[in-house]
């Protein structure tokens, strides 16, 4: 018995010292990303599944140097840029940025209606889209930090049903070890589209911002009292590779479910989100469906917060406006209006007839054509000793880095290239 107590106190201690990373790696499971993978579960089966052990690495690596930045310059991204860098970076960085950020809004905004919904077909999803986006900004804006870092955090619980779903359908272990461990290539527009939809959605310029961001909310009322030294790094660092190591294995469980339910039951082709949970309901039961449905409202409400305050810590570092979600309304108003603002507009354009799914993928293979220019800054910026001092990345992480980059810029110019040549 007092073992057992020890255990759950030790697991407490844990969970709590768990920060920023686990909710990055959280959000970047959202619907986008449930969508990009369940499309390319369906459409290839299992042939993708081993994007999940590739991508884990890199985006840790990334998320690492943005948390590192953050903590050692008590900047965001932006803000690190406007002080160190050309104007024409910082605008340059924003116009990759916004339209992608914003579509995401939208496309996860759309994602829950449809699947709320779906839950409850008498109301229709235009109503659960409205009535998500009022309840996201009413606890983004009157929730402190602290409180909204909570429920966050504890929303990430949600995560864990995809951990579930694979098991309630009968599995061949061998094929899944060999699609996991022995990679599938095909040159060919579809396939390579859906190579850069996954990695655009998992390693996420929106990530970039919010990690860097959120680690100076996070420190801000320690500084006073806090060293960064290297036991300060190494413990962000491990927060961020748990949350990496999540949204990893959520992304694994997803391709896994769709890609032995969907795609071995005949079905290829994803439309609209509640397409993708409705399909599993014959094939895999009852609670298989329910359980993805759940999971990808449950991720709306993690992602859309960082996707939102995201864009909102951009533009207010753009512009030397006040802003963080630590200070009430009245005091960064322009920071919530632009939250706001986002909200809106992603809501919008659910009514220019672009479908949910749609949205989803373009969001993802946007950020997949967008991510190297961003990832490039970072790597400079974590690379530049006036800014980083001794905390410059090692060659590890460096390593890690420009592998991102690299593989990030060769996907996207190969699917350029076959856009262009029509193959």
């Amino acid at each position: 018995m007092k073992q057992t107590k020890s255990f759950l106190a030790k697991l407490y201690q844990s969970w709590k010292k768990l920060g920023p990373g686990l909710v990055t790696g959280a959000s970047d499971d959202d619907p986008s990303g449930i969508a990009t993978y369940s499309q390319a579960g369906a459409a290839f089966g299992l042939a993708t599944l081993w994007t999940a052990l590739i991508a884990f690495p890199l985006m840790a690596s990334i998320q690492q140097m943005c948390a590192r930045i953050g903590l050692i310059t008590s900047q965001g991204l932006t803000g690190t840029l406007k002080k160190h860098y050309p104007r024409p970076v910082l605008y340059l960085m924003l116009l990759f940025s916004f339209p992608a950020i914003v579509m995401n809004i939208g496309a996860d905004i759309a994602g829950m209606g449809a699947v709320g919904n779906l839950l409850f077909p008498s109301i229709d999803a235009n109503f659960f889209s409205v009535f998500f986006t009022i309840v996201l900004l009413g606890l983004i804006i009157y929730l402190p930090y602290q409180k909204m870092a909570s429920v966050l955090k504890y929303l990430c619980i949600v995560m864990l049903v995809y951990f579930v779903v694979p098991f309630l359908y009968q599995q061949d272990f061998s094929e899944i070890i060999k699609s996991t461990f022995v990679p599938t290539l095909r040159f060919d527009k579809d396939f390579i589209a859906i190579i850069v939809g996954i990695l655009g959605t998992t390693i996420s310029p929106y990530l970039f911002f919010w990690q860097a961001s959120v680690e100076v909310e996070e420190f801000k009322n320690k500084r006073k009292h806090l060293v960064v030294n290297k036991k300060i790094i190494q413990e962000i660092n491990q927060d961020v590779d748990f949350g990496m190591t999540v949204s990893g294995f959520v992304m694994f469980f997803i391709i896994l479910t769709t890609g032995t339910v969907l795609f071995k039951g005949g079905i290829h082709q994803i439309d609209t989100v509640e397409q993708a949970a409705l399909a599993l309901k014959p094939l895999a039961g009852n609670l298989a469906y329910l359980l993805f449905a759940i999971g990808v409202i449950g991720t709306g409400f993690i992602a859309i917060p960082v996707l939102s305050g995201s864009i909102s810590y951009i533009i207010t570092e753009t512009f030397g406006w006040d802003q963080g979600l630590d200070k009430k309304f009245h005091e960064a108003k322009e920071f919530y209006v632009i939250i706001g603002i986002s909200l809106i507009l992603g809501l919008s354009l659910n009514y220019i007839g672009i479908t949910p799914i749609q949205s989803l993928i373009y969001t993802a293979i946007l950020y997949g054509l967008t991510a190297p220019v961003l990832i490039a800054i970072i790597l400079h910026i974590s690379n530049n000793k006036k800014i980083m001092g001794d905390n410059v990345n090692g060659r590890l992480t460096n390593i890690l880095g420009f592998t991102a980059f690299f593989v990030m810029t060769a996907a996207a110019v190969a699917l350029i290239y076959l856009q262009l040549s029509g193959n």
